[in-house]
């Protein structure tokens, strides 16, 4: 019973028989449908539209453009909100917009009584654009006399950060005598999230409120972005959040939600549903940001690292959604994964463009930064003649690190043990040999990547969660979470610490998986591998306000103290001798019914978190490379995690699978590509090149155990950090093979061929 144990997923059943209900399988009779108009221009502004040929076809009820909307900008994001202005969300865009700024932007909306007819409006309304020259990269849209995206931000820098670390700059550290120094470029790329469920909503009115039923990791936040968009009080707003088919960070920005809720008041509360296509979330929701990363580092020839220098540049798109904090948070990870002996400066901007907007991905800016700091490593290590793992030994993130300017401390340390693990069963030593002065085209790798990953957003944000907890008449548990399953097992683990408190089994703990902003204890949602750490002391400290309303009752009915009472698999027993004493049935059924004292025992607690831990891993990686057809081939590759206790071992390595499998294509094929007006060239799955199960080898997961003093259970993150070190260590095995460096991302057979031609190689 209880945390560590593989208890199979409560949800298991009914998601593999298809009974799990998604956004979809809720949607009642009788619904519109909607479909938004997207602009062909990537920069410009709206003049005017023509929808005489749109109107007139049947079934068509209303279109609404982006001169009917409300003039109102709002935030898209899904952070916590601040109560202080400064660090509050940018507000940058509308309901619909007139102002164009990404090619397939949201300029007006058609309503119909059916798929169908709304299609074929959809196509026939005609639009009349002012165009402008479309800014596509960073140095575009930062030259001097660039047109202006966003009237509040003159130069199309959101934001600029800097910081140092250590004392005196990096050009006089590198005055020292002997150092190796390199100089480089590294750049990722714009990846989509591809999740199976595209974003999916229908809306309604009743009793003068928007009842929103969502697919999205944030159904409070979306309640509250609703709110501010269409300008009307938080409780006139209803979200309802079932079970969904994978967010990934996607749903962690309110996409469509606010549009469809203004949609059904523009019919008359009618119910209105608004669905995405695949091509639509490929090229109008959000990626990953593509970030350069101007990167320069000096180490002694006996390995110690001694000063580096950052420059970060993020691609944004054309809207702000979660903006710099996802550069900064690449600034900080470069921070501290490695240790300068002097100095370490770092510069971050985050610029407006006119590509598909950047948001939250899996790993917040994380894989971009492990990629620089990753490649920078095993770049330092060739020019050394060092042994890549043992330069990370030397100049990684030590036990009782404490960030200089974030304070999150490493409470429990695992890395160098991950390193040790994942060492022996890569048995990295013997193929770092075998695989050296290798000829002939086919050539064999092995390569490795480290990081580090923070839990939950404090201190940067709010960290805060509810949980409830309602004992039935019959002695089973109503578990009520504010925090949100969307595929990752978040349920389940939740169901098994509510039984480790209460001493109520996992069989009779039942989870409320759908979440409802009317009734549903508050919680942020799911990003930032945030649950099983904030919203587990959540469940910890309302598990145990309930544990003691039923041991108070069970003294009132035992006529003996509390003190010496305990739970245990469903019975009220003896604290010493462990004596079942009285059945939680029969204590629930008195509870209830009892003449002399009737009590509805229930418990609801708030946890606001104010403390942080790093988890930290790393990945081993072994190719087989055919240089004359540029195929990197991943033969062996195995992920060893430091991230606390584990509460359920099997959902565990199941999640560090999904995350392996989403950092090989980042590593291997993905990329969203632009032509020159930025319209996406590849927003479908036959040409977005996702990585099947014929490309994929077979995944293995290691962990080392350490208890987290900080973790509810001794836990910290996992969500997230399985996607981080993946690419950079297949880049690394590449680099072995073939001393070839490829500084960019992906390493697809194309750009490969071409670096192998370069150095001369075919």
């Amino acid at each position: 019973m209880g945390i560590g144990n593989n208890m199979t997923r409560v949800d298991a059943k009914d998601k593999v028989t298809g009974n799990a209900r998604y956004t979809a399988d809720l949607e009642p009779k009788g619904l519109l449908v909607a479909k938004v108009v997207h602009s062909t221009i990537a920069n410009g502004v709206v003049k005017s539209f023509d929808l005489k040929e749109a109107l007139a076809v049947p079934g068509v009820v209303k279109i609404v453009t982006c001169f009917d909307v409300p003039d109102i900008q709002f935030p898209t994001p899904g952070h916590p909100w601040s109560v202080e202005t400064a660090h509050q969300d940018i507000a940058d865009r509308k309901l619909l917009n007139t102002r164009v700024r990404v090619y397939g932007d949201d300029i007006a909306a058609v309503i119909a009584e059916d798929e169908i007819a709304a299609a074929r409006a959809a196509r026939k309304v005609k639009v009349e654009y002012e165009e402008y020259e479309p800014l596509l990269t960073v140095e575009a849209a930062m030259a001097e006399g660039a047109a202006r995206l966003h009237d509040e931000k003159p130069g199309n820098v959101i934001a600029h950060s800097a910081f140092k670390v250590g004392e005196g700059t990096y050009e006089e550290a590198v005055k020292e005598e002997g150092l190796v120094v390199i100089d480089k470029d590294y750049r990722t790329q714009s990846v989509q999230h591809c999740h199976i469920e595209t974003p999916v909503s229908f809306a309604y009115m009743e009793n003068d409120r928007i009842i929103v039923t969502t697919s999205t990791q944030i159904p409070h936040i979306v309640r509250r972005v609703i709110s501010q968009a269409l300008g009307l009080p938080m409780g006139r707003i209803r979200v309802i959040k079932p079970y969904i088919g994978g967010g990934f960070g996607n749903k962690q920005d309110v996409l469509y939600e606010p549009l469809n809720a203004f949609l059904t008041t523009q019919v008359g509360g009618r119910g209105v549903r608004l669905e995405l296509s695949r091509e639509e979330t490929l090229g109008c929701t959000r990626v990953r940001h593509a970030i350069e990363l101007k990167v320069k580092a000096a180490a002694r020839k006996d390995g110690t690292l001694v000063a580096r220098k950052l420059e970060a540049y993020s691609n944004q798109g054309g809207y702000a959604s979660h903006a710099h904090a996802i550069v900064a948070n690449s600034s900080n990870e470069f921070k501290q994964i490695y240790r300068d002996e002097k100095v370490l400066e770092s510069d971050a901007y985050t610029v407006y463009t006119n590509i598909t907007t950047g948001g939250a991905m899996r790993g917040y800016g994380i894989p971009q930064a492990a990629f620089a700091a990753e490649c920078m490593a095993d770049d330092l290590a060739l020019a050394l003649h060092m042994d890549p793992l043992e330069f990370r030994k030397k100049n990684c993130m030590q036990a009782g690190y404490e960030d200089p300017h974030t304070h999150v401390k490493c409470n429990s340390y695992g890395l160098e043990a991950c390193m040790e693990k994942g060492r022996e069963f890569i048995r990295w030593d013997e193929k770092r040999k075998e695989y050296e002065n290798q000829t002939g085209p086919v050539r064999k790798g092995i390569g490795m990547a480290i990081f580090c990953y923070k839990t939950g957003v404090y201190p940067i944000s709010l960290e805060t969660a509810a949980c409830r907890m309602i004992l039935n008449q019959d002695g089973s548990m109503q578990l009520q979470m504010g925090a949100t399953e969307i595929g990752q097992g978040a349920d389940t683990v939740f169901t098994q610490m509510a039984a480790e408190v209460t001493g109520i089994t996992e069989d009779k703990v039942n989870i409320m998986s759908t979440q409802d902003t009317d009734v549903t204890p508050f919680d942020t949602g799911a990003y930032a591998s945030r649950q099983t750490y904030v919203s587990g002391m959540a469940v910890k400290k309302t598990g145990a306000v309930l544990k003691e309303k039923i041991l108070d009752y069970g003294a009132y009915m035992l006529g003996r103290p509390q003190d010496t009472l305990d739970i245990e698999a469903n019975y009220v027993v003896d604290q010493e001798t462990r004596q079942q004493l009285l059945s939680m049935e029969e204590l629930a059924t008195t509870a209830f019914y009892s003449l002399d004292r009737s009590v509805h025992i229930t418990a609801e607690a708030t946890s606001h978190c104010k403390i942080n831990t790093f988890a930290t891993g790393v990945c081993f990686a072994e190719v087989e490379v055919d240089m004359p057809l540029g195929k990197v081939k991943v033969t062996n590759i195995v992920n060893v995690h430091d991230s606390g206790t584990l509460i359920n071992p099997k959902l565990a390595a199941a999640q560090v699978h999904g995350g392996m499998s989403m950092g090989l294509g980042y590593g291997l094929s993905e990329q969203l590509l632009f032509d020159a007006k930025g319209r996406p060239l590849n927003d479908n799955l036959l040409d977005y090149k996702l990585p099947t199960s014929m490309d994929t080898p077979d995944l293995n997961a290691l962990f080392v155990e350490l208890d987290d003093p900080t973790g509810p259970f001794g836990n910290k993150a996992l969500g997230e950090p399985p996607a981080i070190p993946v690419a950079p260590a297949v880049r690394n095995a590449v680099l072995h093979a073939t001393g070839v460096a490829v500084d960019s991302l992906p390493l697809d057979p194309q750009k490969m061929v071409e670096h192998f031609k370069v150095a001369g190689l075919i």
